[in-house]
């Protein structure tokens, strides 16, 4: 097991949903943006590092039938399907760290609220872009911190962006819908930055 995954299957097992900076009850502002979308329930949708977030258990109430969970932890996938229970048969899940993931269908939407921040190296965040520039047909939005976010979480830097710096990264493939900054209130009362944009995908 490589370091990241031990570091992630580590926070997971040892942490409860309430005592990561991260949880959200309801992931308002993601949801804003898919719905802003207008897709099919038919419609592919791939969660990156989705975890144990409560994104899937919102699109399932929806009717979204055809939802795909990423994430490096084993450990955080198997606490989302023990939550939803005979639910969690309707979704697939994958293990896997983004950077050597191999997809083996084209998502209509990439939902990323967790990941991108995490990459540092240009080469992590060339891989990543390539890679969605492959799998996506439609729409990517991702949430990542500002530059006005923390430069650390989880005990891991991040990368912090702006909307222009975020749009440029992604300018080759995808085309800027709109983008919005937002404060996350953490589960200990403490406030986390955020940038969120979404994109379609330029033929």
């Amino acid at each position: 097991m490589n370091q990241l995954k031990q570091h992630w299957e580590t926070i997971h097992s040892s942490k409860k949903n309430n005592e990561v900076s991260w949880w959200q009850d309801i992931p308002e502002t993601s949801l804003n943006f898919i719905h802003g979308f207008n897709l099919p329930k038919t419609a592919s949708i791939i969660d990156i590092g989705g975890g144990d977030s409560k994104l899937v258990d919102c699109l399932l109430e929806e009717g979204f039938e055809n939802v795909t969970i990423l994430d490096i932890s084993s450990k955080a996938l198997d606490r989302a399907k023990s939550r939803l229970g005979k639910k969690a048969g309707i979704v697939k899940w994958i293990t896997s760290d983004i950077t050597e993931f191999h997809p083996e269908t084209k998502y209509d939407l990439w939902h990323d609220r967790a990941t991108f921040h995490f990459l540092t190296q240009l080469s992590q965040i060339e891989k990543y872009v390539n890679l969605a520039a492959r799998s996506v047909e439609k729409f990517l939005t991702i949430g990542t911190f500002s530059d006005n976010g923390p430069d650390k979480c989880s005990g891991l830097e991040v990368k912090q962006y702006n909307e222009e710096q975020l749009q440029n990264t992604l300018l080759k493939e995808f085309e800027k819908i709109k983008c919005i900054t937002e404060d996350h209130i953490t589960p200990f009362n403490t406030n986390q930055n955020f940038l969120f944009c979404s994109f379609k995908k330029t033929v």
